[in-house]
């Protein structure tokens, strides 16, 4: 944890540095931090296990908007359009996350998706209950759920 609050004070002597306390401009600092961090690893025995935990949630956030877009342009293009394509179903996911964190990642992170909504978690913990506006095959939307959102998340929550 000492590791990111560096980073942060990295990000924020940027910004400090070149006048600009923006959001995008502490994003480009932190990066640069987090570059720093990654070039100085091998000096000053800085902990992997931070530059790779950065680089999951990175990949994460970024997985993410991709979803989002391409799940966007997918419903937009279904109300747009005449007819529909849609074939709403209620599927039961198992669950491979284990933590509570990373159940509730998954579970919202679906919810934040247009066209799925996540319903209900099973008592025991390993199944989640996913309303998709699109399960014409449910077993290849449970697999791409399974291998995109949980799996980005349980790297960067379980790793």
């Amino acid at each position: 944890m000492g590791l990111f609050f560096f980073n942060l004070l990295l990000a924020i002597a940027w910004a400090g540095f070149t006048g600009a306390m923006s959001p995008l401009n502490l994003a480009f600092g932190f990066l640069l931090g987090y570059l720093a961090l990654l070039w100085l690893a091998p000096f000053f025995q800085v902990d992997r296990r931070y530059t790779l935990a950065v680089w999951r949630w990175g990949r994460l956030i970024v997985m993410f908007h991709v979803e989002l877009f391409i799940s966007s342009f997918q419903v937009i293009w279904d109300v747009i359009t005449p007819g529909q394509s849609a074939e709403p179903a209620l599927v039961e996911m198992p669950l491979d996350v284990k933590s509570d964190i990373g159940i509730t990642l998954v579970a919202n992170l679906i919810s934040l998706t247009p066209g799925t909504l996540s319903i209900d978690v099973s008592e025991d913990r390993k199944t989640l209950t996913v309303h998709a506006m699109f399960a014409t095959d449910k077993d290849e939307l449970i697999k791409s759920m399974k291998d995109g959102m949980e799996r980005w998340v349980k790297e960067a929550v379980e790793p």
